[in-house]
């Protein structure tokens, strides 16, 4: 802590004809500045990541993957899981009412032009402090772009038999696209390389006889 001292003049009122000057001194504090408090998370906080491939070889398949776990700490980031996806996350509040509610996490995947297995809504319960994971196959058959997006819900199903009450809490928008092998689709490129392997054995089998015939 820093001080700077300075000094005003007073003047008192004159005293029988004699002026009286006295000198006061001025203590000045300079402080440092408080931070802010930072809030800390809400104990029902959690992060809805989501994992997804940017590029798919036509006829090819891969996985979409959406996450639901507790943060806690407030320091989770989404992480893409495999060279070349994407990741997204946002963060989700979860109600305390488990004591009177079972709480289901709910799911679905809409990409127009694409075979999603599964292609419904897919639900598993949410229990406190325990991670959801839901995930999806893609299989795009012809070269293009594609966009899609993946709709999270929470259904809270009163314990003592009252009516469900269904929220929507996200739609996270994915874009990927669909390429070829030299405008070969994948089922023509396996082909090819199994019709490959089938003429490199049928090459190398008059060798591998004549290297047998002469080690006799």
């Amino acid at each position: 802590m820093a001080s700077n001292i300075s000094w005003r003049w007073i003047s008192l009122m004159p005293i029988r004809h004699c002026l009286i000057i006295l000198l006061i001194p001025t203590i000045l504090l300079a402080c440092s500045p408080v931070p802010a408090p930072v809030a800390a998370p809400a104990p029902g906080q959690r992060l809805l990541s989501l994992d997804f491939p940017t590029t798919i070889r036509a006829g090819d398949t891969d996985v979409v993957y959406l996450t639901l776990e507790l943060d806690t700490s407030g320091n989770l980031t989404a992480t893409a899981q495999s060279t070349g996806n994407a990741a997204s996350a946002q963060t989700i509040q979860i109600p305390n009412v488990y004591d009177t509610h079972n709480i289901l996490a709910e799911s679905r995947l809409e990409m127009a032009g694409v075979i999603v297995r599964p292609d419904a809504t897919v639900s598993e319960p949410l229990l406190p402090g325990q991670k959801v994971i839901f995930f999806w196959s893609l299989q795009p058959l012809d070269v293009g772009t594609y966009r899609g997006r993946v709709w999270f819900y929470l259904r809270f199903v009163p314990k003592n038999g009252g009516d469900d009450t269904r929220v929507a809490l996200s739609a996270m928008e994915i874009e990927l696209e669909s390429r070829s092998f030299f405008g070969l689709s994948a089922s023509v490129v396996r082909w090819l390389g199994l019709g490959g392997i089938f003429i490199s054995v049928m090459l190398g089998l008059p060798l591998l006889v004549d290297a047998l015939r002469r080690s006799r």
